[in-house]
């Protein structure tokens, strides 16, 4: 797929008409910092589509972007950023939580990112479990696939594999774009 439209449509923090207009919904989930906007960017080929920054938690609500004018790609907060006060950090959660869980959307599905160098945290085990047990379509992708040397790589993947009960994994790189065709198979309706 080489034309890719995509724009932002709008940033909501709660219900919203937007989540309820029918359109399919991809959503990207992940600890603050492991690259959603990134991922996000690199998928549509647009460098400043979704805000990304070197300073995590830059995203603090549900941001909606169009995609061939036809479904949603929707970036969601990081979880798991300590530097915010306990209240924010409940706030975030109490969100993510919401539209997974209590928004009664059922026409989506989710993009589960994990940092490929750290492997998957208690908070990504807590995450796989939310979709498994809530029966939410997901695919986990392992970002930053480039930051790992050649020999760490395999057995990296290997573990996050074991990590995840042998669940689908794509390894991934917003840098290179290593796994982008195989992402954009799982993503593009």
């Amino acid at each position: 797929m080489k034309n890719i439209s995509a724009k932002f449509i709008k940033g909501v923090i709660g219900t919203n008409e937007i989540l309820y207009d029918g359109k399919f919904q991809i959503a990207f989930i992940g600890r603050s910092n492991v690259g959603k906007s990134s991922l996000i960017n690199s998928l549509v080929m647009k460098k400043n589509l979704a805000r990304s920054s070197s300073k995590p938690g830059k995203t603090i609500r549900l941001d909606f972007f169009l995609i061939n004018n036809k479904f949603y790609f929707v970036d969601l907060p990081g979880y798991g950023y300590s530097k915010v006060s306990a209240k924010r950090y409940d706030d975030l959660r109490k969100m993510i939580l919401w539209y997974f869980l209590y928004s009664e959307i059922k026409n989506r599905m989710a993009v589960l990112i994990i940092d490929a160098k750290i492997g998957v945290t208690p908070l990504d085990q807590e995450m796989i479990n939310i979709l498994k047990e809530n029966k939410i379509d997901f695919v986990i992708v392992a970002n930053k696939i480039d930051k790992l040397k050649m020999g760490q790589k395999e057995k990296q993947l290997k573990k996050i594999q074991a990590e995840c009960n042998g669940l689908k994994i794509i390894s991934y790189s917003s840098i290179t774009k290593e796994g982008r065709k195989e992402l954009m198979k799982e993503v593009f309706i």
